[in-house]
C-alpha cells in the first residue's frame, strides 16, 4: 500500500552534513578578511602581479574593455540583480501564493549587502589605482559588491528553480547562466582595474556562505516546501 510522501524534521546527521559546507566557507572567508585586514604581503603581492596583468590588457584591448564595462554596469550590476530578485518573489506570490519564500528572498538579498557595505566600511581597503585607468568604482574594495551580490541572487534563484521542478532543460540553463554570470562579473571587475582579485574571490565566498546559511535558514523554518 502506497503512502503519501510527507517531509519529516532532519536528524541529526543532515544537520552535520548541512552545516559543513557553511562551515568551511566561514572558515575560509574570515582567514581571507583576516589577510587582507592585516596585508599581508604575499597575498598582496599576488593581488598587484594579476592586477597590472590584466590592466596592460584592458588598455590594450579597449573593445574586450567596452564589453566589460556594458556587462558589469548593466547585465550584472547588483541593481539589475536586485531587480531580478524582486521579479521572482512576485512571481512566487502570484504563482505559487508563496509569501513566506518571497519574504525569505528578499530579506536575503537585503542583509547579504548589509554584510558586504560593514565589510567594505570596517576593512576599508583601498582599490587599485592607475595612471590610466579605464573604469572607476566608489566605495572601498573588499569584498567585490557586484561579485557577491551576483552569487547571492544566482545561488538563490538556482536553488528556488531546482525546487520547483520545472523540466531538466530549464535547470541545466539555469545552471550555466548562474555560472557564467557569477564569474563573469568577477572576472570583468578584476579586467576594468577596479577590484583587487581577492576583492572578487571575498565576494565570491561571502556570497556562497550566505546562500548556504539562507537555505539552511528555509528548510528549517518552511520544511513542506523545501527543496
Amino acid at each position: 500500500m502506497h503512502t503519501p510522501h510527507t517531509d519529516s524534521p532532519p536528524g541529526p546527521l543532515r544537520h552535520r552534513s548541512a552545516g559543513l559546507p557553511a562551515g568551511v566557507l566561514a572558515l575560509s572567508s574570515a582567514l581571507l578578511a583576516a589577510l587582507v585586514a592585516v596585508e599581508w604581503r604575499p597575498l598582496l603581492g599576488l593581488d598587484g602581479d594579476i592586477s597590472r596583468a590584466t590592466h596592460r590588457w584592458a588598455v590594450a584591448e579597449p573593445g574586450l574593455t567596452r564589453a566589460a564595462r556594458i556587462l558589469t554596469d548593466w547585465v550584472w550590476d547588483p541593481w539589475t540583480m536586485r531587480v531580478l530578485c524582486a521579479v521572482a518573489a512576485g512571481l512566487l506570490v502570484w504563482r505559487y501564493a508563496d509569501r513566506w519564500t518571497a519574504g525569505w528572498l528578499v530579506l536575503t538579498v537585503a542583509v547579504a549587502t548589509a554584510v558586504q557595505q560593514g565589510l567594505k566600511a570596517a576593512l576599508d581597503r583601498a582599490r587599485p589605482v592607475w595612471p590610466d585607468p579605464v573604469d572607476s568604482a566608489h566605495y572601498a574594495a573588499f569584498p567585490s559588491g557586484h561579485a557577491m551580490t551576483a552569487t547571492v541572487v544566482c545561488g538563490l534563484l538556482l536553488w528556488l528553480v531546482h525546487r520547483h521542478g520545472p523540466g531538466r532543460a530549464l535547470r541545466r540553463a539555469a545552471l550555466a547562466v548562474a555560472v557564467v554570470s557569477v564569474t563573469g562579473v568577477g572576472l570583468t571587475r578584476v579586467w576594468l582595474g577596479v577590484h583587487w582579485p581577492t576583492d572578487v574571490l571575498g565576494g565570491w565566498l561571502l556570497g556562497a556562505l550566505v546562500v548556504t546559511v539562507a537555505v539552511g535558514v528555509h528548510r528549517q523554518r518552511h520544511p513542506r516546501t523545501a527543496g
